[in-house]
C-alpha cells in the first residue's frame, strides 16, 4: 500500500468505531504488512516527521489493529510492532499536554493532553495476550491509536481550546495556527462533530 491509501478527515470511517478482531488470521498479518507498507510510504515523502503508528481504519479498514514503530529515534529502524484489539487496562501518572500529528489529519498538530504510563492489554500477531507497561513517548502514542480504534480523532480532545493548534513551517519547526480562521469552523476536521 502506498500513502494515498491513507485515509484523512473529513472521511466519515475515521470517526467511527473498529470492530474487534475475534481470531488472528494470515487476513490479519496480510493487513498488518499493508498498514506497515502505507506507514513507510508516508514516512519517505516527509522530510522532518517519522511514521510512529498508524491504526487499521486509516487504511479505511474498520478493524481493531495497530503498528506502533519499534524505535522511534531512529528513521533507519522501519519494524513496527503490531497490537490487536489493544485497550487501557490503567491508567497512570498525571496528564500531561504534548505535540502530536496524525497521518489522518492534514497539516494541523496540536497539544494534547494523555496520561504519562498505561497499563496495555493486547494480542500479538500470534493471536498470544500481552501485557505491558508503557511510559512517555509509547504511552501517547499508543494512547492516540486506541483513540482511533474508538473512532476519536486527536483534535477531539483540545477542540476548544485555541491555543493548542500548530502547522510544521518548511524547517520543521511547529508554529501555532490563527485558531479562527483554520480550525474553529474548517468543516474538513469538524463535519461528523457536534456543534
Amino acid at each position: 500500500m502506498k500513502k494515498e491509501d491513507i485515509i484523512t478527515l473529513p472521511h466519515p470511517h475515521l470517526r467511527q468505531k473498529s470492530a474487534k478482531v475475534h481470531v488472528v488470521t494470515d487476513d490479519t498479518r496480510s493487513l498488518v504488512n499493508e498498514m506497515t507498507s502505507a506507514a513507510l510510504d508516508w514516512e519517505d515523502s516527509r522530510p522532518h516527521e517519522i511514521s510512529a503508528a498508524l491504526a487499521a481504519v486509516q487504511i479505511d479498514r474498520l478493524d481493531r489493529v495497530v503498528i506502533i514503530r519499534s524505535e522511534f529515534d531512529d528513521k533507519t529502524n522501519r519494524e513496527f510492532t503490531a497490537l490487536i484489539n489493544p485497550e487501557v487496562v490503567k491508567y497512570e501518572g498525571e496528564p500531561v499536554a504534548d505535540f502530536e500529528g496524525c497521518l489522518s489529519v492534514k497539516n494541523v498538530y496540536g497539544k494534547v493532553p494523555r496520561h504519562t504510563k498505561i497499563r496495555v492489554k493486547a494480542l500479538d500477531i500470534d493471536g498470544n495476550e500481552v501485557r505491558f507497561k508503557a511510559e512517555g513517548f509509547l504511552a501517547r502514542v499508543i494512547q492516540h491509536e486506541i483513540d482511533h480504534t474508538n473512532g476519536i480523532v486527536f483534535i477531539d480532545h483540545i477542540r476548544d481550546q485555541e491555543d493548542a493548534f500548530y502547522t510544521l513551517d518548511e524547517a520543521g519547526e511547529l508554529q501555532p495556527i490563527d485558531y479562527e480562521a483554520h480550525i474553529k469552523n474548517n468543516h474538513e476536521l469538524w463535519d461528523d462533530q457536534e456543534d
